[in-house]
């Protein structure tokens, strides 16, 4: 017989496991959870808006179980198997069929396949039901039960998580809600077959020179296997195969138990390359298994699409320290990029669609790079299959995020299970080129000071350590990694570099948080603060007014640090953090919507300051100082404030844009002298050695000096004309005559164009200090370059350097106009002076090809736009304009 599978997804109903009432609801499908239930009967507010997120905590602390009837079709033949397969389980849950108990779960990450033959009435009614049981006081009894041999310290949220090998976020994190969910949050189904294609996948390497790929093909069969059973495996591209093999399951010489193994060559193949260096060709894997007496004659068949491509870590001693960047097909390769925490607070009801949207906006957004971070689940197949299509790279944690966790055997048995299964489930992607073994775990190890000697190399004394965790991050996980998928990349942690303190810059990957958190320095002092790969680093925000409004049903709630809104933002400390980046920089408003444009305007400069600086780091070959930056984070888990560039929605804040212009393929960036207005470090005394002098805020008029670059992911030079003008913020017009010259930007590298130069002084007699400084002839300037290409004169890419802060500029008057395309499609800004942070306001649905920019006189910015609006409908704002959402019609400024 063939293979069948019938999804259990209809006639669900839930309750409360001995509630208060016995009644049972109604479920609209299976996958879900049990919030998504409660809210679709009604039965509590919705948590995402105003203060409802704690009037649902009770949830997390009860028991909850799900039940379905289903009347399977009689199984006829011989030797049939019948499997009721649990793709996962939120997450302690015991599973009864027709009373009988089959299964105890405790693990959300592991699929689990119940033999249920003999068990199951065929053509009949069986029923299925499953209890939750609290993953908040399971953790508590297994904290309970092994305290005696680990303490469960944990770096957010409470310790309970540390135990459960669940979704860590669930608890709650600093950007996101407690919302404890349960249920059957992935796929149930009932499969029924005498023998059955369990999965497929290919060893292989490419060779040094990319001329051909070699390696093995492994099919694993289950079930009755029968010396009439074969299966065909083969390769195809776009139609064409180009490997077949049949192999009989009972062969001895390629089959061994299932487990199939076929040696397999191409010559020429066509590699898979991450977007912007190559294309993304998958070939078609698939196997099909026959039975050669059955008339049906296919049985069963599973196919993958595959690709094919060389990849390295270089970590190798250089002048900075040690690298760390990767190499894709020979070719070094820039990662910037963001990193991801789940899609949803109810990931059960996120669609695959939803996934592809995420990873096309990476795509469009110039990012190559996606890390999967460590407290939320292993990533859906869904987005997975995305940045495979759209060529972006995963940067993969295990899923352990900032606590110290046990390695007692039980512990380490369900760890195993989990470990092996989504190694496999994820070893096909082509875009998956790194494991990392956890999230800021020896964070947690420095913090609390627990044992860690880098040079003993003895895996079993660290089991006996106030840090066992070692043991699963620097033995146990790289031993599963490379049994299941020989050769893929290992990482211990993120961060981590060969033992260090995790923040050394010189060896590994840090999270760069001394911007925001830690010492809270300026973004302008970003160019300093970089270090071999900065897996985070970020910068919070407010999301735009279309989603700030959806988190308060009171219109009273709408104004900055309201009691609804600060309840949104998670992050300890955030309106202090938040505010004083605003009014280091800007001239404060109180207004929703004003307040909303200054905190995108502060992330967005964080994003163009950090890219530019780190990325300009890329060097050349040889002397790649700076590997990649992935900002914290890409996305929401709920409407709120956070360092996401975007937000729940899809909406688009202008950081992130601001981090795309920074990763253009050939991007051109302008640094100016940080001369720090709040605090000095130009007058040390001494004899203590402090910094003991005052600020003098007159120095950027009177020297500085300024650079030029360019940075090229081209694998080929590019020939280039740059011209830097030095534009006055007051009248427009330009102070100096403009630097230009021709260039030719190196393939892949960074080129410096202008290194010192001298800015000239934009006050009279600016050597004179016995002069009093005239505010009123302050004549402060930006400076612009633009870079096009030489043999065409298209415009490649701009940036523009500003005096800082920006408060000590008037930005009133700045002149602009707007041209309306005929359909509305596009629309055209100019301005008499320049302007700082021009912003669109956006909605959901609404598409925009540049937002968050600034504008100079003599050049055009050019939006078009798709969607939810029309560009005549289009809202605006910039800094020192009139009001938060002005109208097209409105263009006074």
């Amino acid at each position: 017989m063939s293979y069948q599978s019938t999804q259990l997804a209809s006639g669900w109903t839930f309750r409360q496991h001995q509630g208060p009432s016995a009644e049972w609801l109604s479920v609209a499908k299976v996958p879900t959870q049990v919030h998504i239930d409660l809210l679709a009967n009604k039965k509590i507010p919705d948590p995402f808006v105003d203060l409802n997120e704690r009037a649902v905590q009770w949830i997390g602390d009860k028991d909850w179980e799900y039940q379905v009837t289903f009347k399977p079709e009689p199984a006829e033949g011989e030797h049939v198997t019948r499997d009721l397969v649990f793709s996962g389980l939120d997450t302690f849950a015991t599973v009864y069929l027709n009373e009988n108990k089959i299964l105890e779960t405790e693990n959300m990450f592991v699929s689990y396949r119940v033999n249920v033959t003999d068990r199951i009435k065929s053509g009949s009614d069986n029923v299925l039901r499953i209890i939750f049981h609290s993953a908040i006081a399971k953790g508590e009894e297994l904290i309970k039960e092994h305290s005696h041999e680990h303490n469960f310290l944990v770096r957010q949220t409470e310790r309970s998580r540390v135990s459960v090998r669940k979704a860590q976020y669930n608890w709650g994190w600093d950007w996101g809600p407690i919302l404890m969910t349960a249920g059957p949050w992935k796929p149930v189904t009932l499969e029924t077959y005498v023998t059955r294609i369990d999965d497929i996948w290919a060893q292989n390497e490419v060779s040094e020179h990319l001329k051909s790929v070699s390696g093995s093909i492994f099919t694993h069969v289950a079930g009755h296997l029968s010396k009439d059973d074969q299966v065909s495996i083969s390769l195809s591209l776009d139609g064409q195969t180009v490997f077949q093999q049949v192999v009989d399951v009972t062969d001895s010489t390629l089959a061994k138990d299932g487990l199939i193994k076929v040696p397999f060559k191409l010559e020429d193949p066509k590699l898979w390359y991450p977007k912007g260096y190559g294309s993304q060709p998958r070939y078609l894997l698939q196997a099909k298994l026959q039975n050669k007496n059955s008339t049906t004659n296919e049985v069963d068949t599973k196919s993958k699409l595959v690709g094919f491509r060389r990849t390295e870590l270089v970590q190798e001693a250089d002048a900075h320290g040690k690298s760390f960047y990767f190499r894709i097909n020979n070719v070094d390769v820039f990662a910037g990029g963001s990193c991801w925490i789940p899609a949803d607070s109810y990931l059960a009801g996120v669609p695959p669609e939803r996934y592809y949207e995420w990873a096309k906006l990476m795509a469009e957004g110039n990012q190559v790079m996606l890390r999967v971070w460590g407290g939320g689940v292993y990533e859906e197949t869904a987005l997975i299959e995305a940045c495979d299509e759209l060529g972006i790279l995963v940067f993969h944690d295990f899923q352990f995020a900032c606590a110290s966790y046990p390695a007692y055997p039980s512990y380490l048995k369900t760890l195993e299970e989990e470990a092996r299964q989504q190694i496999r489930r994820l070893r096909a992607h082509p875009s998956v080129v790194v494991w990392a073994g956890n999230n800021e775990d020896y964070q947690v190890q420095e913090r609390y000071k627990l044992d860690y000697d880098f040079e003993n190399k003895d895996p079993d004394s660290w089991l006996k350590s106030s840090f066992p965790a070692r043991y699963i991050y620097e033995h146990f996980l790289p031993k599963l990694v490379e049994e299941e998928d020989p050769g893929k990349i290992y990482h211990p942690s993120s961060p981590w570099g060969d033992g260090k303190p995790t923040a050394d810059p010189t060896v590994g990957d840090i999270h760069q948080w001394n911007i925001w958190h830690g010492a809270m320095n300026k973004y302008q002092e970003a160019v300093g603060m970089g270090g071999r790969f900065v897996s985070e680093f970020g910068m919070e925000a407010y999301p735009h007014l279309s989603t700030t409004r959806r988190m308060a049903s009171d219109p009273a709630q709408l104004y900055p640090g309201s009691m609804v809104l600060d309840f949104h933002n998670k992050a300890i400390g955030h309106e202090r953090r938040m505010m004083s980046y605003v009014v280091d920089n800007f001239r404060p408003r109180h207004d929703l919507g004003g307040y909303t444009h200054l905190t995108q305007i502060v992330q967005s400069e964080t994003m163009r300051a950090a890219y530019k600086a780190w990325r300009r780091q890329w060097g050349k070959p040889g002397a790649r100082q700076c590997g990649g930056v992935l900002v914290w984070q890409l996305n929401d888990c709920w409407p709120t404030m956070s360092w996401a560039v975007v937000d729940y929605y899809l909406i688009k804040k202008p950081a992130y844009y601001a981090i795309s212009r920074a990763l253009r393929a050939i991007d051109v960036g302008v640094h100016r002298t940080f001369h720090d207005w709040t605090q000095t470090g130009y007058w040390v005394d001494e004899n203590s050695g402090l910094v003991t002098g005052q600020v003098d805020q007159t120095l950027p008029a009177r020297k500085g000096t300024f650079d030029v670059w360019v940075v090229s992911s081209n694998t080929k030079p590019v020939n280039l004309n740059v011209v830097v003008r030095f534009i006055s913020v007051r009248s427009g017009k330009d102070v100096s005559d403009p630097i230009k010259s021709t260039i030719t930007a190196s393939a892949n590298s960074t080129t410096d164009i202008l290194q010192g130069k001298a800015l000239p002084p934009s006050i009279p007699n600016a050597d004179d200090l016995s002069k009093p400084f005239s505010v009123s002839e302050y004549d402060p300037y930006v400076v612009h370059a633009v870079i096009t290409d030489a043999a065409t004169g298209v415009l490649i890419a701009t940036d523009t350097a500003w005096p800082d802060p920006i408060k000590f500029l008037d930005l009133s008057n700045r002149g602009i106009t707007f041209e309306v395309s005929a359909a509305k499609d596009e629309i055209v800004i100019s301005a008499g002076k320049p302007v700082k942070g021009f912003v669109f306001e956006e909605v959901e649905g609404l598409k925009l090809s540049d937002n968050g920019f600034d504008i100079v006189p003599g050049e055009k910015q050019t939006v078009k736009v798709e969607g939810a609006l029309t560009a005549d409908q289009l809202l605006w704002t910039c800094i020192g304009a009139s009001d938060a959402s002005l109208k097209i019609s409105d263009a006074s400024l």
